[in-house]
């Protein structure tokens, strides 16, 4: 790839907050990439691929519909391809012969960059011995080989232990943060992942807000909107909206939540 052209990318994924971090990593990590468009789903990136034809697509892999598996066969070599998954066996079993590259979510920074580096020589933008490029034969092979891992049933969770959830883990740039759970001022979740927000940052952490709720002290954690739950320690007041809704003022912090109806009675004394 000549030097003087702007290398381009699609990123796709069925959550907006995962878009948007990927893309704001990238931004940092290799400035010239321009990300021409995003995709919610696999059958929304085949279209924009056609319309943009980009040098790389990031897919994740499960999306709903047309997932990144079945995207990836229709793009097939006209594009470096880049998957990402939320499950590091997927990266382990389907990319370890180094075929096809990947990102497991959330993203790590020195991760990210290792992929920039081989998507850099790949596309001839940086002087370094490049990857031997696939032929369609192999590229098909490494796609049927996580779809393959795809195929098999997901290995349960082990159970969780006695008490509440007293720790959060998320990688924020190179470094994995142990959050204290009782720091946290909220979460807002997207889906199958969540941003949790705390006095000295926020990251993002590979939890539902369901599963976080099963594991929260619910004398200190409420619910108050079906993707926002609050630390009530970080309340300062309540103001009430119309249709039976009202929103949340936190201590030192200029963001507001949303009070749904179905939460509001969890406030009626305020």
């Amino acid at each position: 790839m000549n030097a003087t052209v702007q290398p381009t990318a699609l990123i796709a994924d069925d959550e907006p907050l995962l878009r948007d971090s990927l893309a704001r990593s990238l931004a940092q990590t290799w400035p010239e990439l321009q990300i021409v468009a995003q995709a919610r789903n696999g059958r929304e990136a085949v279209e924009l691929f056609e319309q943009h034809r980009p040098d790389i697509v990031f897919l994740d892999v499960h999306m709903p519909g047309l997932n990144g598996v079945e995207a990836a066969r229709q793009i097939g070599r006209r594009a470096q391809l880049v998957f990402v998954t939320a499950y590091e066996q997927y990266a382990v079993q389907a990319f370890e012969q180094g075929a096809l590259d990947y990102l497991v979510k959330p993203f790590e920074e020195s991760r990210l960059q290792d992929t920039v580096a081989r998507l850099r020589e790949r596309l001839g933008d940086k002087p370094a011995p490049a990857a031997a490029p696939m032929n369609s034969a192999q590229l098909e092979a490494a796609i049927e080989q996580l779809a393959d891992v795809l195929r098999r049933p997901a290995v349960a969770a082990s159970p969780a232990g006695e008490g509440y959830l007293q720790w959060l883990r998320a990688s924020v740039g190179q470094t994995l943060k142990l959050i204290p759970v009782d720091q946290v001022d909220f979460l807002r979740s997207d889906e199958k992942y969540t941003l949790v927000v705390w006095a000295e940052g926020e990251a993002l952490i590979r939890m539902s807000i369901r599963e976080l709720m099963e594991q929260l002290d619910p004398r200190f954690f409420a619910q108050v909107h079906r993707s926002v739950v609050v630390n009530l320690r970080s309340v300062s007041h309540l103001t009430r909206g119309p249709n039976e809704t009202a929103d949340i003022h936190l201590r030192g912090r200029s963001e507001v939540l949303p009070v749904s109806r179905s939460y509001l009675h969890l406030f009626r004394q305020m």
